[in-house]
């Protein structure tokens, strides 16, 4: 478990509280291939776990293939004509395979997609009404009660047109919106990119209490190595499509290649990505 300290906040209503404290199933990927266009290889031989009750860190630069792989968690390649050749996507044991977006999230599983995606012409309160469509008027109201506690700037903005909100402020109206549907496993795609280091600690202390007081289970993915090991309790970093490195969040902080790389911390003579022939590279959950 990562070393972070935990921030201090109060615990939102008790019976929200009560409703998401259910604990989310365990999502694995096995094997994983996502090609694009009949053509482009995205990721291959992908093979992550990510157990319930935990933050999980998926790391890696540009183009790597961390969102192809949110993406196909959440059910949502058909969107850019990408397409699982093989492999396996189960959460709870279940199958994902065929499952739409609209199905995998009423399983309580939910994506903040990278760049936020609000309807910026609607108001921050509309934005929630969408992320909670499904949902009756009293549950609504108690989920937007909590939204509120946790974003108390998005409480004074409620009335506002999103797309006039600062970067910082969309983020939370993102994780906010997917917090409407009340899941369980909470999909986070970049949230620190484009932020302020101060919109940053804001954002990441919410997804430790999400975590820590709702139990909720987070993949989070980010090339923000740092700031993401400080709150994952297990990491992976992928490189060209495939996962190279994994390990206990600590460990991954104090592993010299990481730190390197990732965490701008050098401490060896290496100058370049070249230098490192290799990470340790072993075969996952193959059976």
């Amino acid at each position: 478990m990562s070393s972070a300290q935990p921030h201090s906040c109060p615990a939102p209503a008790e019976p929200v509280v009560r409703a998401a404290s259910e604990r989310a199933a365990r999502l694995e990927v096995r094997n994983l291939q996502v090609v694009y266009g009949s053509a482009i290889e995205a990721i291959r031989d992908v093979s992550i776990r990510v157990e319930p009750g935990q933050i999980v860190a998926l790391l890696g630069s540009n183009g790597a293939g961390k969102s192809t792989l949110l993406k196909a968690v959440s059910g949502v390649l058909d969107d850019e004509d990408g397409e699982i050749e093989s492999g396996v996507i189960t959460y709870g044991g279940i199958d994902l395979a065929g499952s739409s977006a609209d199905q995998i999230v009423r399983r309580g599983l939910m994506q903040v997609p990278e760049g936020r995606r609000l309807f910026a012409p609607l108001t921050v309160d509309e934005n929630l009404d969408m992320g909670g469509y499904t949902t009756d008027k009293r549950t609504l109201a108690q989920r937007r009660a909590v939204v509120f506690e946790l974003f108390p700037r998005l409480a004074e903005r409620r009335r506002q047109i999103s797309g006039y909100l600062s970067g910082g402020e969309q983020q939370m109206v993102a994780i906010g919106r997917a917090m409407m549907a009340g899941p369980k496993f909470l999909a986070l795609d970049e949230p620190s990119l484009g932020l302020a280091p101060i919109v940053i600690d804001q954002i990441y202390a919410v997804i430790e209490r999400l975590n820590r007081d709702l139990g909720m289970t987070v993949l989070l993915v980010e090339q923000n190595a740092q700031r993401a090991l400080g709150i994952a309790h297990y990491g992976y970093i992928i490189e060209r499509g495939r996962i190279v490195l994994d390990g206990v969040a600590e460990k991954l902080e104090n592993n010299p290649d990481v730190r390197e790389f990732y965490l701008g911390i050098s401490g060896a003579t290496r100058k370049s990505l070249r230098e490192v022939k290799h990470y340790k590279r072993r075969k996952r959950w193959l059976s």
